[in-house]
């Protein structure tokens, strides 16, 4: 067969993902804390765009307010009038000096002395004004000593040595954020060229640092750190921070072999244990939490329905500064400068518009899950409807994937506390008499109230757990009921038996 190029006409059609539609697209995903920061970056490369602050009304009703004169005092209400709260009026009120009143305790002058009262005065400023201005939270949580910082004080004032300064420092830059050595000090002596013996004393001093249990290699080393500062690192104690597997396996009477102690006696150990503190070093991790914004917000109205809005303060306002766009435009000098006030105007007009769809598309998707969820904003989490996205979506007539990036990292603010949206999509578990199916999460709380509510002497086992489940209408097996209970750190049977023997049998 001979091979010829041939000339063809062929149609098909396909779909063109466009940057702006890929900036639409990705609008939806973001948190309005990358959303704010997305849209500093678009005004710092788009001269048409700005943000639309609200107007302050605030200096206007205050410079109202000043031009009405203050209301004088009533005569002879002198609690009331702030000057006579001055030494002054009040030893004419009362008819004798403050100085005098009290003859064996010095003044404030005297006992401070001279400069001291003045600094005083100084920073407190006027009293009779109430103000906090120069008072910044901010500064000083920007102020707070890093972790870093507190043990290299305490390194200056411990070791007058250079050569052990030096390998404390190292030690210190081996310490994570919960204070625990990760370096080795085989390797840091080789490193520095110091004997291990000197690098072993230097540890044995960090070990006396503030707070107690920093430069520890281990758990157990931590808390032994902390119990031999209290003086109670005796025998027993020893032999049950070397067993601490067997606590966490909430294994109680071999506890009690080992250590040679009665259940009260562990008991006590064990409440020595818990008031240490497995991680010291967090106490200057520095880091601010972020507080969590809801971006919809759900309320009651008054007819028994629920309202939907948007958070305004999650919403930013960019405006298109058409103005500056018919001033600058007559003056391009060449294409170049018009193509790009004309790109700059179509990329800000589509950023705008984008905006707006995406907060449409958020209240809708928000008002189709109270509309779905309604039962458990009235009664709790155990009516929370078993919800996945493609209902949502066939719902409001949108694609599955547009409702998953909607719902990624948006919080909703209900009268019952806030959550993420995604919380209300849950799986679904079949009824046992073939009603309705129960929500995943819905089931977790209820095997947490079993557990909760059962007694010392009637320990729940999973089995048991299933058969209560069945008869409440729930068709769960053993397997799924031990997977909820691991995941909310709830221990089995055998462990919950076995301390709560231990505390009953203690009188606690």
């Amino acid at each position: 067969m001979a091979l010829a190029a041939k000339l063809q006409l062929r149609q098909s059609q396909s779909l063109v993902m466009t940057p702006q539609l890929m900036q639409s697209i990705r609008l939806l995903q973001l948190t309005h804390v990358e959303l704010d920061h997305f849209i500093d970056d678009e005004i710092e490369r788009n001269p048409l765009l700005e943000r639309a602050e609200p107007q302050d009304d605030a200096a206007s009703d205050q410079v109202q307010k000043g031009d009405a004169a203050p209301e004088p005092a009533a005569d002879g209400d002198w609690f009331e009038n702030e000057t006579a709260w001055s030494a002054e009026a009040i030893s004419d009120k009362l008819d004798s000096s403050l100085e005098n009143l009290f003859p064996d305790d010095p003044g404030t002058s005297e006992r401070l002395g001279p400069d001291l009262t003045a600094q005083w005065k100084s920073a407190t400023g006027n009293s009779s004004s109430g103000s906090s201005e120069g008072f910044d939270v901010g500064d000083m949580a920007a102020a707070a000593i890093t972790l870093r910082q507190h043990v290299g004080e305490q390194i200056a004032l411990a070791f007058a040595d250079p050569a052990a300064r030096l390998i404390a420092a190292e030690l210190a830059d081996g310490l994570d954020e919960a204070g625990y050595l990760r370096a080795d000090p085989a390797e840091i002596a080789k490193r520095l060229g110091a004997d291990q013996a000197m690098v072993a004393n230097v540890l044995a001093a960090c070990h006396t640092f503030e707070p107690v249990g920093l430069f520890a290699r281990d758990l157990a080393e931590c808390l032994s750190l902390q119990l031999a500062m209290r003086d109670r690192l005796d025998p027993a104690m020893k032999t049950l921070i070397g067993n601490l597997e067997l606590l966490a396996r909430r294994d109680f009477q071999t506890l009690k072999r080992l250590c040679g102690v009665d259940e009260e006696d562990l008991l006590d150990m064990l409440a020595e244990i818990r008031a240490l503190d497995p991680r010291p070093g967090m106490a200057f991790s520095g880091g601010a939490s972020d507080a969590i914004v809801a971006d919809v917000e759900v309320r009651a109205a008054n007819d028994g329905s629920w309202t939907v809005e948007l958070n305004a303060e999650t919403l930013p306002r960019v405006l298109v500064d058409h103005i500056y766009f018919a001033q600058v435009s007559p003056h391009a000098k060449n294409q170049a400068e018009k193509d790009f006030l004309a790109e700059c105007l179509q990329n800000a007009n589509w950023l705008t518009r984008s905006l707006d769809q995406r907060a449409k598309t958020i209240l809708k998707v928000a008002s189709e899950i109270v509309r779905q969820q309604d039962a458990f904003l009235v009664h709790g989490v155990r009516q929370l409807r078993p919800l996945n996205l493609r209902t949502v979506a066939d719902a409001i007539g949108m694609h599955e994937s547009t409702v998953s990036r909607v719902t990624a990292n948006k919080y909703m603010l209900t009268p019952r506390g806030v959550f993420e949206l995604r919380y209300f999509f849950t799986a679904s578990i079949a009824a046992s008499g073939g009603g309705d199916a129960h929500s995943s999460e819905a089931v977790r709380d209820r095997i947490k109230q079993l557990i909760d509510e059962e007694k010392p002497a009637d320990v729940l086992s999973d089995d048991a757990i299933v058969d209560m489940l069945k008869e409440s209408g729930v068709d769960i097996a053993r397997r799924t009921v031990a997977k909820y209970r691991e995941g909310m750190n709830i221990p089995s049977s055998v462990q919950r038996r076995r301390e709560k023997r231990a505390l009953a049998s203690a009188g606690r």
